[in-house]
């Protein structure tokens, strides 16, 4: 699965607190928008954060898959940073060829001053000049009336002319000094808005490194949590996240009456809970044999089939020769290994037995035989009888002779009992591929009538198997009040230790039915949980779940004697593998997709 992409808008204020949806947008006040691989580490402030794996994994502690994702989401964001100080310097590169624009004006103004002072002070000579040749006429009109006509007119104009001359010396001088100021004016209003650009690009800078900071305490913090986290908690939570059993086998899976929704509103106490999954124990990827059963059913052939989960068609290659299988050496590949193949019962469609032999076919000559690997027996690989390629079962046999060299060239095969009706290579594993409405009546694993499709674990898994007859620790899967109660205070104590123990919060009963690692623990016990939380809860009224479109759920809201109660899928996910009692488990190892059933 790809790192989850999120369009961010980048806040020009670091007054501004950034909001973050995980499921698109995150909105702020802003100018720019970029688009980057994005961890919310601010909302998530608990070892039970909500990610979407980037591999998909079995059996592996969650919280390191935490930690690993922030550092892995926090390089990007690095990178943002950095491509926004390169920005930034480009930016305050122009701010300082701005500036120098502005200290070449400001000598420019000056030298101007300086002119204007030196004509000034000629003007003001002039006009003082002016002025005495102006009181001396009243004192000479006797001398001049003496001067010949021709002189006095002479006189005359020439003074006139001197006169126009300073009047216009004087205006000049006085546009030279309004536009002068006018232009300091400017400087000045220049001057502010290039220091406002500056400060608001060290605040976009601080931003970032500021956000990148708390990734790096998130991931610090988070790596005490995990340290501070029990070897058995991790064991609880990663024996009750999955299992390698992913295939339907030989024979059909049963269902247990008391897991089944029917068994649950018939059969369970008032006033209680039940968490069932949609899916459980595999890798949603590739084909889901129950699909495959109900379309084949519905009249598709195994082309058909195999170009729905795998997106094309079979090709033929030369697949003779030998493969080397683990505790039987070398033998030969289609007549033996392939029929020894124990994936599906052979009672099924014969197409959906086609499209299943050319899936097996495929996923060893592409993983093992091709590389000259030895492939493994069971589940792990593909599940291989000898019985069974001795004396292959006449429907199975003519699957794998009618398909003989038929491959899907450059895949990898993964294929599983039961998908939930969502698959990561597929989307909605529906009849019109959708997922909105009553989307599960559409579902072809329903229409399979598959027994794991939406079902309540309650019963032990035991190494490579999980029956309906193994043990269910004297319990059914329903949850009373005070059980779900617990749960939500275990998530509050592990938000909020306030001097708790958090390697105690294990399940009540692990030291009489083991889960995980098999030695003795003293788990807090539910009257003791309570005493670290104020107001804890009691009482639950109701409770809501939330999927979204991609087969994953969102949230789970409880209402509670407390108020309201909300947490991501992931995270009740993981407080309720850790906390609940027995073997009630949610066996989704790399999703959440499950719903809370309340009986009231």
């Amino acid at each position: 699965m790809g790192a989850v992409v999120l369009t961010v808008t980048l806040s020009l204020s670091k007054g501004d607190r950034t909001q973050y949806d995980m499921i698109g947008v995150i909105q702020s006040v802003g100018r720019r928008v970029t688009t980057f691989p994005y961890f919310d580490f601010a909302q998530y402030d608990n070892v039970f954060a909500t990610f979407e794996e980037d591999e998909l994994q079995v059996q592996i502690d969650e919280l390191e898959k935490l930690k690993k994702m922030s550092e892995a989401a926090t390089t990007p964001l690095e990178k943002e940073v950095r491509n926004l100080e390169q920005r930034i310097d480009g930016a305050r590169a122009g701010i300082a060829r701005a500036k120098q624009e502005a200290v070449q004006v400001a000598a420019n103004i000056k030298e101007r001053e300086q002119d204007l002072a030196v004509q000034y002070k000629l003007l003001s000579k002039r006009i003082h000049n002016q002025y005495k040749y102006l009181r001396l006429m009243d004192e000479s009109v006797a001398l001049l009336a003496e001067l010949t006509q021709p002189k006095l007119t002479k006189e005359m104009v020439y003074q006139a002319s001197v006169r126009a001359q300073d009047e216009y010396f004087l205006t000049s001088i006085g546009q030279d000094i309004v536009q002068l100021n006018q232009d300091k004016s400017e400087l000045e209003k220049r001057q502010i808005v290039l220091a406002g650009l500056e400060k608001q690009l060290d605040e976009q800078a601080d931003f970032f490194k500021g956000e990148i900071a708390k990734a790096k305490e998130y991931q610090r913090e988070l790596s005490g949590k995990i340290a501070a986290l029990s070897a058995q908690q991790q064991a609880v939570i990663n024996a009750r996240s999955g299992s390698a059993i992913t295939s339907v086998g030989e024979v059909p899976i049963s269902g247990d009456i008391y897991s089944t929704i029917a068994g649950f509103r018939q059969n369970a106490p008032t006033n209680s809970f039940a968490v069932f999954t949609f899916g459980a124990f595999t890798h949603r990827n590739g084909m889901s044999q129950y699909g495959a059963k109900a379309r084949a059913e519905d009249g598709q052939d195994y082309k058909k089939i195999l170009k729905a989960y795998y997106g094309k068609e079979p090709e033929q290659k030369d697949t003779g020769g030998n493969i080397r299988v683990e505790s039987y050496g070398e033998m030969e590949f289609e007549t033996k290994y392939l029929y020894g193949i124990a994936e599906m019962p052979d009672t099924w469609p014969k197409e959906a037995l086609k499209a299943q032999a050319v899936a097996a076919r495929t996923f060893a000559y592409m993983n093992y035989k091709k590389e000259n690997k030895e492939i493994c027996t069971n589940e792990s690989c593909q599940a291989f009888r000898k019985s069974k390629s001795d004396n292959p079962p006449d429907a199975w046999k003519q699957a794998v002779d009618e398909t003989k060299g038929m491959i899907l060239d450059g895949i990898s095969t993964q294929y599983s009992a039961i998908s939930g009706g969502y698959l990561n290579t597929l989307g909605w594993d529906t009849t019109d591929g959708s997922g909105g409405g009553d989307w599960t009546t559409r579902a072809w694993e329903v229409k399979a009538n598959a027994p794991w499709f939406y079902k309540s674990w309650y019963r032990q898994v035991l190494p490579g198997s999980y029956s309906d007859k193994n043990s269910d620790c004297g319990r059914k899967p329903w949850l009373t009040q005070e059980e779900m109660s617990d749960i939500l205070n275990a998530y509050i104590v592990m938000r909020n230790p306030n001097g708790a123990e958090t390697g105690r919060i294990l399940p009540i009963t692990i030291n009489q039915c083991p889960v995980g690692k098999n030695q003795s623990e003293s788990p807090y016990s539910m009257s003791e949980l309570r005493s670290f939380v104020d107001n804890p809860v009691k009482a639950i009224s109701q409770v809501r779940v939330k999927n979204n479109n991609s087969g994953q759920t969102t949230s789970v809201a409880f209402e509670t004697n407390r108020g309201e109660i909300t947490m991501s899928g992931n995270e009740y996910k993981e407080i309720f593998n850790m906390r609940a009692p027995g073997y009630l488990a949610i066996h989704q190892s790399s999703f959440a997709f499950f719903n809370i059933e309340q009986k009231n």
